[in-house]
Order: structure tokens, then C-alpha cells, then sequence
């Protein structure tokens, strides 16, 4: 199976401005994604997909020098992801380069244990499926049955059960994406969707779980930093 994969970063961070290049501990942020998919070993390609020509140079030098700047247009607030990555697909089936399948690797997740990237995919390759996620537990104090939603006035149990259940024990096991790492099919993603119907996933550690959006998620990745071992 030939696996695309890509690591998505626009110049145009709003939260931490400039994070894709801000050092964090002695290299930038996306060399993190950068160093986990090289160390894999099991990609095609890995592109990174930047509007900016700091972090295409950021890249280069971590040994991953983007074959294309994105079009501006690609590299908006409103952006999809799914706009991004069929970009990148097109640009290789131009040049008759083709993959059976994408691996979407965000710079903003920039801690992976080792072997997890390998993991994910031999699970996605055995299980035939549409699309695996990264996931973590949702606590069960937010698990869907016992999570509301407003209408009119009035709450309702969100999984549109009428009665709760009354017990932790009994509540069915729920997950939450935590960004890390998205493989699609190729196929799949040409409907527009990360996701098909049919959907495996590989729980992460949650002792290397952050998103950076806000400079206080790039302090906890500071401190995250110094007690893990990449």
C-alpha cells in the first residue's frame, strides 16, 4: 500500500503566532511531525503543505523539502483540511504519482511515541478500512449518554436515550479525536470525507497528548517536553 503522508502548516497561526516555526525545546514544531514520519519509514512521500516560504525552508532543512507552496486560497481561517490534502493529491496524480491512501500528521500534536505511526497503519492495512483516527478516552463524566443538549428550553439526553444510565460500570466506552494522526484511502477522501463508514483507530498516550492553539498549550508542551522520551 502506497501511503501519502502530509503535514499541513500555514504561515497564518492566529493563537501562537509564527508556532510552525517557533522553536519548542531546540528545533521548530513541525520538525517534530517531520521527524516522527521520517523515522517511520513506511511512507511513499511525506510533503509538507505551506503557504509560507520560512516554513518550506524550515522543512528543507529537517530533510523534508515541500515540492509546492500552497495556494493562498488553501491557506485561510475558513480552509478545510479536506481542501488541503485533495491539493496535495491532485499535484502528484498531475504528475502520474499515485497513493492508495493518505496519512494526515498535524504539527499542532508534535509528540507521537515511537512505533505509533507504524502501529496505526498496520492496524488501518488489517482491519480494511476507510479511515483510521488517533483517539483518546472521553472521561465518563462527558460520556455522550450522559451529556445534554438544549431544545427549546429543555435539555435531552444527547444520544436521544430517554433514560440515563445509572451506573459508570455500564456506560459504553467513548472517544474523542485527539489530532495526532488521521489515515484515509484515497478513494474515500475524493467523496470529500476524512472518514467513510467504515472507521478503525488507535488510542494514544495520553501522557503525550497536546494540541497547541493557545500560547498556554504551547507552555504545557514546554513542560511535556522535558518529562518524555521521543
Amino acid at each position: 500500500m502506497k501511503i501519502l503522508a502530509i503535514i499541513p502548516a500555514r504561515g497564518g497561526s492566529k493563537g501562537v503566532p509564527r508556532k510552525n516555526v517557533r522553536l519548542l525545546g531546540n528545533k521548530p514544531l513541525i520538525e517534530y511531525s517531520i521527524d516522527a514520519a521520517i523515522e517511520s519509514n513506511v511512507f511513499e512521500k511525506i510533503v509538507v503543505s505551506t503557504d509560507d516560504e520560512e516554513i518550506a525552508i524550515a522543512a528543507e532543512i529537517a530533510g523534508c523539502k515541500p515540492p509546492f507552496i500552497r495556494p493562498t486560497e488553501l491557506a485561510q481561517d475558513d480552509s478545510t483540511s479536506i481542501s488541503v490534502v485533495l491539493h496535495a493529491i491532485n499535484f502528484f496524480e498531475q504528475r502520474n504519482i499515485f497513493f492508495d491512501a493518505v496519512c494526515l500528521l498535524q504539527p499542532t500534536s508534535p509528540f507521537r511515541e515511537k512505533g505509533f505511526i507504524n502501529k496505526a497503519i498496520n492496524v488501518f492495512k488489517e482491519t480494511n478500512s476507510d479511515s483510521l483516527i488517533s483517539v483518546l478516552p472521553v472521561p465518563h463524566e462527558y460520556n455522550p449518554h450522559w451529556v445534554f443538549e438544549e431544545l427549546n428550553g429543555t435539555l435531552k439526553i444527547s444520544t436521544g436515550d430517554e433514560t440515563i444510565i445509572p451506573r459508570r460500570q455500564e456506560l459504553p466506552k467513548a472517544y474523542h479525536r485527539d489530532g495526532s494522526l488521521y489515515i484515509t484511502k484515497t478513494e474515500t477522501l475524493k467523496k470529500e470525507s476524512f472518514f467513510g463508514k467504515k472507521i478503525s483507530y488507535i488510542e494514544s498516550n495520553k501522557e503525550f497528548y497536546v494540541n497547541i492553539d493557545t500560547f498556554k498549550d504551547w507552555e504545557m508542551a514546554e513542560k511535556l517536553l522535558e518529562k518524555i522520551s521521543l
